[in-house]
């Protein structure tokens, strides 16, 4: 068993659930102690001159950890490298893409697809299997859990908010459909999490039975242990985007607001 600096336990291959055994291959667990992953948090956060957490902020799964980039900057393809990466270093193999809407649910199956080739590349060829929900092929569910290969599912979060949603419906053989996602204890990427702190949102993300969860975006409403932070003037200094723009500054009642983007 190789074990990395941080002291995650990097297993040889998948293992099949005793809980949940035929549903598919399952993440290994977190083996790091509240200490030792809130000490590792203290590290990324020191390294990115970020405000050290008071404490380890659960929320969702063993953790719940924010990654804030202005628009533009390729948080898509960041989060995508971070899977190949987490895959690589911990043997890591399943995980959840959760969006707030349709048109960023095929946005990011898109970038999935045309990234491919690209991290085949910088990975050794991984296969890399992404798999788009559709409540029609509900049967992608079960390859999406018995795969050995590193794993993505991409859903919208309107896809299992509700009991009458068909992937939380029971059929002929007594379980839901979500229960083959449970059953790999996945790893969460939330795109857009501002748009997911209603308590039916979050409830929602927790039936997925998170090992974690990771959020990205540009305007966290509610962050967590934030370990990165790339704001509108960063992104322009380091030429990631080509200019700023200050939409105005208004004289409001209870003071004055203003707002910039990039």
């Amino acid at each position: 068993v190789q074990v990395p600096e941080d002291g995650q336990v990097l297993p040889f291959a998948p293992t099949d659930s005793e809980e949940d055994a035929g549903l598919g291959y399952r993440n290994a667990d977190i083996e790091l102690s509240d200490a030792a992953l809130l000490q590792n948090i203290h590290a990324v956060q020191a390294r990115n001159n970020i405000m050290l957490s008071a404490k380890l902020v659960e929320h969702i799964g063993r953790c719940s950890l924010d990654i804030e980039m202005e628009t533009g900057t390729g948080k898509t393809y960041v989060y995508i490298k971070t899977m190949f990466e987490l895959n690589k270093v911990y043997g890591f193999k399943k995980f959840v893409v959760v969006v707030p809407s349709v048109a960023i649910r095929e946005g990011a199956m898109k970038n999935l697809q045309i990234t491919r080739s690209h991290f085949a590349a910088d990975y050794a060829n991984v296969p890399c299997v992404p798999i788009l929900y559709d409540s029609t092929k509900l049967t992608e569910l079960r390859h999406f859990a018995q795969s050995d290969a590193l794993s993505v599912l991409v859903i919208n979060i309107d896809s299992f908010t509700k009991d009458n949603n068909k992937i939380n419906q029971k059929g002929e053989k007594a379980f839901a459909p979500i229960e083959y996602i449970r059953a790999v204890n996945p790893i969460v990427i939330v795109d857009e999490p501002q748009n997911f702190e209603t308590d039916v949102r979050r409830r929602a993300l927790f039936d997925l039975n998170p090992l974690c969860t990771l959020r990205y975006s540009a305007t966290h409403k509610n962050p967590y242990n934030l370990l990165y932070s790339l704001n509108p003037v960063q992104a322009y200094d380091l030429g990631l985007v080509k200019q700023i723009e200050v939409d105005g500054v208004l004289a409001e009642a209870q003071g004055i607001a203003s707002n910039t983007r990039a």
